[in-house]
């Protein structure tokens, strides 16, 4: 049996691109585990090579039963993903961040499977002091503490990948998981107001979906076990975003959970965080959106 490679979350944002990256550059099979909760059928891949399961990954050892003797890799990215949204949904938060992560643990550390874990940012905020802000932020926080003692006490091999507000193709545009970019491109196309969250100043470094890709795929082709964060150098707050689309915006209320700004700040790991930066830049993102939709919207 060839070998394979397993992205869970495969039908989600950043999973989706991720397996299109491995099918151009690699020779694996793809397995992809999604339960379709935020992920879309719209994102699989029309490729012999690629496997979509139907699945929650708290059931991931009986799914993969058959095949764990020959998956080389595990990127697990197939987790809840929303910081406001966990306050509203925590129970589903805590089903897939914390019980279907611990299974997947589990199951790459009995079968030895090397795993790539997608961290947040969130955790790393205030000087690791923001882990606590949501149900998100600590159940990711919980996640790196737990794969710290899995090293410890069995030397697990893994990589951590700390991301930073991604944006791109496939990104959720409507919805409750939908991104800052994706609401403000799909409001800029209805012709209504982008809404920002008060006070608007909070920052965050958006980090186009190639970029976060690119890393994801050096750590796996590295291979030394390493923290990658992978981010942008410049910081844009919410109301400058807002400013990029030239659109009317309208103000909503404060959330709970908001952090202030994103954070490149390391906390107590084992080993430092590798930063990276991504070469795609906001500003011309969206300046090439705009001009391409320019002309939609004046017919």
């Amino acid at each position: 049996m060839k070998k394979k490679i397993v992205v869970t979350g495969g039908c989600g944002f950043v999973g989706s691109n991720l397996i299109e990256c491995l099918i151009k550059k690699t020779n694996f099979e793809i397995i992809s585990i999604d339960n379709y909760s935020s992920g879309n059928r719209r994102n699989q891949l029309k490729n012999n090579r690629i496997k979509y399961i139907n699945s929650h990954t708290k059931n991931i050892s009986q799914v993969l039963s058959k095949y764990k003797n020959n998956i080389s890799c595990l990127f697990h990215f197939g987790e809840f993903s929303r910081i406001y949204q966990s306050f509203l949904n925590m129970n589903e938060c805590i089903q897939s961040n914390s019980i279907g992560s611990n299974a997947v643990f589990d199951f790459c550390l009995k079968n030895k499977i090397k795993l790539i874990y997608s961290a947040t940012s969130a955790s790393l905020g205030n000087r690791g002091k923001d882990k606590n802000l949501s149900p998100y932020a600590f159940t990711k926080a919980k996640n790196l503490e737990f794969l710290e003692n899995l090293r410890k006490w069995f030397d697990f091999k893994y990589e951590v990948i700390f991301f930073y507000n991604v944006y791109g193709p496939r990104q959720i545009k409507i919805g409750k998981m939908a991104t800052v970019i994706g609401i403000f491109e799909n409001n800029y196309l209805k012709k209504r107001p982008l809404p920002v969250v008060k006070p608007g100043t909070q920052s965050r470094r958006f980090t186009h979906i190639q970029d976060t890709v690119d890393i994801c795929f050096k750590a796996w082709k590295l291979n030394k076990c390493r923290f990658y964060s992978v981010s942008n150098k410049k910081s844009y707050s919410i109301k400058e975003v807002a400013k990029l689309f030239k659109s009317k915006v309208k103000y909503l209320p404060a959330r709970k959970g908001e952090r202030f700004a994103s954070a490149l700040a390391s906390m107590s790991l084992h080993k430092k965080v590798h930063k990276t930066f991504g070469k795609i830049q906001l500003k011309e993102y969206v300046q090439d959106f705009l001009l391409r939709h320019r002309k939609t919207l004046e017919k």
